[in-house]
């Protein structure tokens, strides 16, 4: 009976650590990054077990044409054309799965297209290089771009 207790005892311990671990590793990709073309910072963050990640700053955020905020002009839902460039959320409802954040969407304000999306780490030893797919269908098709973290 002891040995039964043990090892029912020992089989939850490496089950809540793995789940630890995984949680953990997952929220790996917390924080600040530094787009491809190095004009806007993009604040990763979790909302329930999924991971968004929205524009802090940028460039130039000012139109120079109007003096106003940049605003969403391209997004093809004319609603959304108002609102500003600043504050935007690019990625959405991603999912961690084992080492890539998957089944998320990413939107690009520079062409007002979204594509479906997964993101990994370049390295993994290295965790300071996004490698962020986007793609139409599948992943064959589409573009990689990769961010570096804001430290």
């Amino acid at each position: 009976m002891k040995k039964a207790t043990f090892l029912v005892t020992m089989l939850a311990f490496i089950m809540l650590t793995a789940t630890q671990l995984t949680a953990q590793k997952a929220d790996d990709i917390l924080g600040v990054w530094l787009n491809a073309d190095k004009d806007a910072h993009i604040e990763v963050y979790l909302v329930g077990n999924k991971y968004f990640g929205k524009i802090i700053w940028m460039q130039d955020p000012i139109d120079p044409e109007t003096g106003q905020p940049k605003l969403d002009k391209l997004n093809p839902e004319v609603s959304l054309q108002s609102r500003p460039k600043m504050g935007l959320v690019l990625l959405s409802d991603f999912v961690f799965d084992e080492d890539e954040w998957t089944d998320g969407e990413i939107y690009d304000p520079k062409s007002g297209k979204t594509y479906s999306c997964y993101m990994e780490f370049e390295d993994e030893a290295d965790h300071n290089t996004l490698k962020i797919r986007g793609y139409i269908g599948i992943s064959l098709v589409g573009k990689t771009t990769y961010w570096t973290r804001v430290k």
